[in-house]
């Protein structure tokens, strides 16, 4: 099992995916994040299909704090259901990856 993820989600507008990074980074929920877009997607949802502009939001963090992470994603989502998925990080480079250790670590009080 690997210690880090790559946490994905979409919105649709570029302020609202730059408001989840932010407060996801300052909340160290997660060590940096990044934004793509505008994205087209294509899925269904609640029984239709649909097509619609959106911006992807990358986000990388410890498998420990995926949890916060997640939690904090769906409480501050413009969306109802949004998309959040954790694709586990099986190789990385090791500063990068001790980066992400240290950048997410709860601050000691």
């Amino acid at each position: 099992m690997t210690d880090y993820v790559q946490v994905s989600t979409a919105t649709p507008a570029r302020e609202q995916a730059a408001e989840l990074a932010k407060g996801a980074v300052e909340g160290r929920f997660a060590a940096g994040a990044q934004i793509v877009g505008p994205v087209e997607s294509v899925f269904w949802h609640l029984g239709e299909f649909g097509v619609s502009e959106e911006w992807r939001l990358l986000l990388t963090t410890t498998r420990d704090r995926y949890p916060e992470l997640e939690k904090f994603l769906l409480d501050q989502h413009p969306w109802d259901n949004p998309e959040v998925i954790a694709t586990p990080i099986v190789a990385g480079a090791e500063g990068c990856l001790q980066w992400i250790t240290d950048s997410v670590a709860p601050r000691e009080s």
